[in-house]
């Protein structure tokens, strides 16, 4: 069974910092592209990050300079190093895989990711 399991969300004040992990099971994480993505209360799900099957990396505006995305193929996870978060930051973050080749015009949408997690909580509040 293809699963992915995402883990270290969690209550941090603003400026804090919090490390999540995207842990696969079922499949070896480095022939996929893995995505990170949240969705607030009342909003669509954004693009958060992605780092594709190689090193190259990709991060919306939003976390450019605070995120960062990584992969330990090790041990078969994927991590978002997540700095200087922000209140607007609290969301659901999910992980999803992808078997197609991600590019900078297209990692950030939804439909080309294979299956996903079933997301960590992340809130950003004093």
């Amino acid at each position: 069974q293809l699963q992915l399991v995402e883990s270290g969300g969690g209550l941090v004040q603003p400026g804090g910092s919090l490390r999540l992990s995207c842990a696969a099971s079922g499949f070896t994480l480095d022939a996929y592209a893995i995505g990170w993505f949240r969705q607030a209360p009342g909003k669509e799900r954004e693009g958060v990050s992605c780092i594709n099957r190689g090193v190259i990396q990709y991060y919306s505006d939003s976390a450019k300079g605070r995120f960062t995305i990584s992969r330990d193929n090790a041990k078969n996870t994927v991590y978002l190093q997540m700095d200087s978060l922000k209140p607007d930051d609290t969301a659901i973050y999910y992980c999803s895989a992808s078997r197609r080749w991600v590019a900078e015009i297209n990692w950030a949408s939804l439909g080309m990711y294979d299956f996903w997690g079933q997301g960590t909580p992340v809130s950003v509040s004093t």
